[in-house]
């Protein structure tokens, strides 16, 4: 059974990924969660609060499918893996996703709201930081750093610009830069 402040924070994700910005409302997320009106302001009484909260929410939906697809080998599995992370990131996930980017364009106003989404990316960096020390990197965390921000661009392709080019050109380059 998923819990009521669950419910609202996966109502809030949807909302922002389906809707914007604008459609993130305590009520809003109420309706689409279908809480009693005022249980989304019980647990969160501030807009800053509910944003913190979906980007934890978002940090523990994603965490677990990240760390299993890293459990890699070689670079061309982590070429692999990652490629399939983004596809995953912009199909199945693409809401979540879409939430993710509506967030970080709002950060560029809030120092709250970029805080909380530099504690999310510092978890992913996390994960795959050591599997780059692991295949040798020399620099594992500008490495991550180049995976991450690769990622976000194709995310803003994909979503904003319609176009899902495959990744593994770039990401083989990324990769075997860092390795080398």
């Amino acid at each position: 059974m998923i819990s009521k402040r669950e419910r609202a924070l996966g109502a809030a994700v949807d909302l922002l990924g389906t809707e914007g910005l604008r459609a993130l409302t305590h009520v809003r997320v109420d309706e689409r969660a279908e809480l009693p009106r005022g249980s989304t302001s019980n647990y969160f009484r501030t807009r800053a609060a509910l944003l913190d909260g979906v980007v934890d929410w978002m940090v523990r939906q994603e965490t677990p499918s990240v760390g299993a697809a890293l459990d890699v080998a070689t670079p061309d599995e982590l070429v692999e893996a990652v490629a399939r992370l983004f596809e995953f990131m912009l199909g199945p996930n693409r809401v979540v996703t879409t939430a993710r980017m509506v967030l970080r364009l709002e950060a560029s106003h809030d120092p709250a709201l970029r805080q909380a989404l530099a504690r999310g990316g510092a978890a992913m960096t996390d994960l795959v930081v050591p599997v780059l020390t692991r295949l040798g990197a020399s620099d594992p965390q500008v490495a991550a750093a180049a995976l991450g921000a690769c990622g976000q661009g194709f995310f803003v392709q994909a979503i904003a610009g319609g176009t899902t080019p495959d990744p593994r050109p770039v990401l083989e380059v990324i990769v075997r830069g860092a390795l080398a």
